[in-house]
């Protein structure tokens, strides 16, 4: 006897929810690194986030800059954050206006010292010797700029507490491949979470055409950037117009992906970091178009939200001599279907299928419902 089903698709596109203790009561501006655009006297930068919030808000403990235009305050977390809060507190003694107009961006650029990145708060003023909260809603980046547009300004700052949790590089638990590598210099080595920047700890390709990078990150993510390092010992110009790609195909080994950014260049051991504005994809792959080119990578880092479950509910046609109702019987099909690019997926009958006779398989449908999990 003969049974046929028909296959349909109906795709979805879930969230899987992961529940993390994330600790986020911890203020990360300590271990931080600061900087300002000048210095007033003895009041320096770092002054901002020596954890004494209520104990010196007098000039002792505050940070300031001269009278200047366009005055900032940066602090380099050391890594990028999810920042869900930045409280500022004000000097007491005196002077409080000149907190007045003070705008905290949050990002990874460092263009025009900072402040062009996305802005968190602005304020117009906080009382003497007061300390207000921001909420930033998960901004993410590894700098807070603190800064007041216009002439004549002086930006002064007696505590800077930011307060948010680590952003997961992705990367790190993905997969590495290479079009081609360099003695062993492995796909692997540009996520190994490494400091190194030498070619002990940097992947690369011989010299060929187009030479590509990939990393699979095994679901489906919404990449909102891309973080690269260059390497340092030299030849920082194997990186040039090495375009980032993003999406969920391996046509032409991935290189026909959207394109999230191209590097024109990045000075050696640097790091630069491009927005892919919520991309969707499971492939980063870098590529390098052209003859004769090298594509050398000490880090390559990964962040986004998901992952991003693709849910289907297929109808099958199928033909079958054996027992449907028989458990190897729905085995047999998932192997069948593995086979033909359908993997980790769950199988059951909506209901139990009938064997007809193909004369009759119009009048005797049987139907079952494929969960495929990709």
């Amino acid at each position: 006897m003969t049974t046929f089903v028909k296959l349909n698709f109906n795709t979805v596109i879930i969230q899987d929810t992961v529940i993390k203790a994330l600790s986020i009561n911890r203020n990360r501006a300590v271990g931080g690194a600061t900087i300002q655009s000048s210095t007033s006297a003895d009041w320096f930068a770092e002054k901002a986030i020596d954890g004494n919030r209520g104990l010196q808000q007098l000039y002792t403990g505050c940070s300031s800059t001269l009278n200047e235009t366009n005055p900032w305050w940066r602090l380099d977390l050391r890594d990028v954050y999810r920042v869900s809060e930045v409280v500022i507190t004000n000097r007491k003694d005196c002077c409080a206006e000149q907190i007045n107009g003070t705008e905290i961006r949050i990002g990874n650029s460092l263009e025009n010292n900072g402040t062009n990145n996305p802005i968190c708060a602005g304020f117009p003023d906080i009382p003497s010797g007061m300390s207000n909260n921001y909420s930033c809603y998960r901004l993410e980046g590894r700098y807070v700029i603190i800064h007041i547009p216009g002439d004549w300004k002086i930006l002064t700052l007696c505590e800077v507490e930011v307060y948010g949790y680590l952003a997961e590089n992705l990367a790190v638990a993905g997969t590495a491949i290479q079009s081609s590598t360099s003695a062993d210099w492995f796909a692997e080595k540009a996520i190994d979470r490494g400091l190194q920047q030498l070619y002990t700890g940097c992947s690369s390709t011989i010299s060929e055409t187009n030479p590509w990078w990939r990393l699979d990150l095994h679901h489906i993510y919404r990449v909102s950037k891309v973080v690269i390092t260059n390497r340092k010992d030299c030849c920082a110009e194997r990186i040039n117009g090495t375009e980032i790609r993003i999406g969920n195909s391996l046509e032409n080994n991935g290189t026909n992906n959207s394109i999230c950014a191209v590097i024109p260049a990045i000075p050696a051991g640097e790091s630069y970091s491009y927005s892919c504005d919520g991309m969707e994809g499971r492939y980063v792959n870098l590529i390098i178009p052209g003859d004769m080119k090298t594509l050398t990578l000490c880090e390559v880092k990964v962040y986004g939200e998901g992952p991003f479950l693709k849910r289907s509910f297929i109808k099958l046609m199928f033909h079958s001599s054996k027992d449907l109702t028989d458990s190897t019987m729905r085995e047999n099909l998932g192997s069948a279907l593995a086979d033909r690019g359908f993997t980790d997926l769950t199988l059951s009958w909506s209901q139990t299928p009938k064997q007809e006779v193909m004369q009759n398989v119009k009048a005797g449908k049987s139907e079952c419902v494929l969960t495929s999990i990709q």
